[in-house]
């Protein structure tokens, strides 16, 4: 499994939003740049992560985006899922039934479901929070070193 730009951009712009939320909108041309993403493809990012409710807009002058809940609240498994889909190694393990005619008979399922159980350990285990706190820690360890 590869996670694309487009998942792992929208990973950033969340947490972007969240490091940068001072309770005023911030404009795509600011995320853009901080995040070196062209401004065209974050907007097709943003727009996603708008329709499902994890960031709100204003349009305007005084318009951009702002994260909607706390960061606590959003994982990066929900962010990728809504990015990319499913995130199930193999096709036969995307639905919660097992509809592949061979799944009583498969020897590599076991290491399929126990891949698939620890992409899906990690990615729903760290919050954007988390990678707040993460980032404050490095970037602290970074100025005590200099």
């Amino acid at each position: 499994m590869k996670i694309s730009t487009r998942g792992r951009y929208a990973v950033r712009v969340m947490l972007d939003l969240a490091t940068n939320n001072n309770g005023e909108y911030i404009k795509v041309k600011q995320i853009a740049k901080r995040q070196e993403i062209s401004e065209k493809y974050l907007e097709q990012i943003i727009a996603v992560l708008n329709k499902a409710g994890y960031v709100k807009s204003v349009r305007g002058a005084q318009g951009g985006y702002k994260i909607a809940k706390e960061p606590q609240n959003y994982t990066v498994g929900m962010i990728l899922r809504l990015t990319e889909g499913s995130l199930s190694p193999v096709a036969c393990l995307d639905d919660e039934k097992n509809e592949c005619d061979r799944c009583d008979t498969c020897e590599t399922l076991t290491v399929w479901k126990q891949l698939n159980d620890a992409i899906n350990g990690v990615v729903d285990h760290v919050t954007i929070a988390d990678l707040v706190e993460n980032q404050e820690k490095r970037l602290a360890a970074l100025n005590y070193n200099i």
